[in-house]
């Protein structure tokens, strides 16, 4: 259904006004109210994603040109450049905009459940959480298989998102109590990292320290498939729970009103929001700051009243393929950089941005 401008109800009640063209989808299950515009924003970052993934498949050792990848993705080239380009490279480039839209939704949820644009998981403090388990996992238990660390990375983050959750209840949850007990634990986490690093034999620590800054480029297809599987069922979980992050979204009591179980809502919630950034962790390292940027930047671009999961998804991957692409031609130019690195840098001066403008704004409410 569309609705231009506003919305008129049956019976001649008043207009509803939505503010823009909106289109309802319903699933036997569910139903999804989404913004034309937030549609076709979210679909235009989309096409943004997948072809800078196609133009950061030209560069490597081996440079290819545009037409030479687009020959071997459309099923002809010859066999050396179907190499370079099947099995080297497209799982890299399909990582980082799947990665990059899990990074998306995670922030997406944690932003909307502690109503605070800081509220991420890099944050709180969960991907630091997801982190440690992988290093004791590799450096305690010896074993790095896909498997082991997804499932390590997936225990640890939800762990310390209980942990995090217990020591910042006080009478209900606020989200700048909750971020600054994230922060806490996080430090704690660091240090714990670095004292298993330290005491760890040079070759793992050097494996592990390469691994935590955060880098795609050593995905291959057998760690990408158990992790595109996984992916499909968190984004099939975000559908179905979108409408309860809308219904929390409006308050508690309204939540209640409408039916919803709040408890169970906001638990599941919590676990795939952790999920999404464990998967991330486990097969990547942690990369930070998309998870922070990517939904504010798309409920900017798409002005939706609130977070988006799909606009975040969205601007999630077009973030970390673009990373990517810019590590690549840093590549070429001096020496490789970790994907992780540059989103650090980045999203370190939207974090210093951020936090200036969320002071203003707090001074300019308090002092009126």
């Amino acid at each position: 259904m569309n609705v231009r401008g506003t919305a008129a109800q049956r019976g001649g009640a008043r207009p509803v006004d939505f503010g823009s063209r909106v289109r309802v989808v319903r699933t036997r299950f569910t139903s999804h109210r989404f913004s034309t515009r937030v549609l076709g924003v979210s679909a235009l970052l989309f096409v943004v994603a997948v072809g800078v993934a196609i133009v950061a498949i030209r560069f490597g050792d081996f440079p290819l040109t545009v037409r030479e990848v687009l020959a071997v993705l459309g099923g002809a080239g010859d066999e050396f450049h179907r190499m370079i380009v099947l099995e080297w490279r497209l799982p890299v480039a399909i990582a980082a905009a799947v990665f990059g839209a899990l990074l998306g939704i995670g922030g997406a949820i944690f932003q909307s459940l502690t109503r605070n644009p800081l509220g991420s998981p890099d944050v709180i403090g969960f991907d630091a959480g997801s982190y440690t388990a992988v290093v004791v996992m590799i450096l305690v238990f010896g074993n790095a298989s896909a498997w082991a660390l997804a499932g390590a990375a997936l225990v640890g983050g939800l762990a310390t998102a209980i942990l995090v959750a217990s020591l910042a209840y006080r009478n209900g949850f606020q989200g700048f109590r909750l971020i600054i007990v994230g922060i806490g634990i996080s430090a704690i986490l660091g240090s714990i990292n670095s004292f298993l690093i330290t005491r760890s034999d040079s070759t793992d620590a050097i494996a592990v320290g390469f691994w935590g800054a955060g880098s795609i480029t050593r995905v291959s297809w057998a760690t990408l498939t158990p992790s595109l599987m996984i992916a499909a069922v968190l984004v099939l979980a975000s559908v179905g729970l979108g409408p309860s992050l809308r219904r929390l979204e409006l308050g508690d009591d309204v939540a209640v009103a409408q039916g919803l179980r709040i408890g169970p809502a906001r638990f599941a919630l919590l676990v795939l929001g952790v999920a999404t950034t464990a998967l991330v962790t486990a097969a990547a390292g942690p990369i930070g700051f998309i998870a922070l940027v990517a939904p504010q930047l798309a409920k900017r671009i798409a002005k939706s009243a609130g977070t988006s999961l799909l606009s975040a998804a969205a601007m999630g991957a077009a973030l970390l393929a673009t990373a990517h692409l810019v590590s690549l031609l840093i590549a070429q130019a001096y020496r490789a950089i970790p994907v992780g690195l540059i989103t650090v840098c980045l999203g370190g001066l939207y974090l210093i941005w951020l936090l200036i403008r969320e002071s203003r704004r707090v001074g300019a409410a308090s002092s009126t």
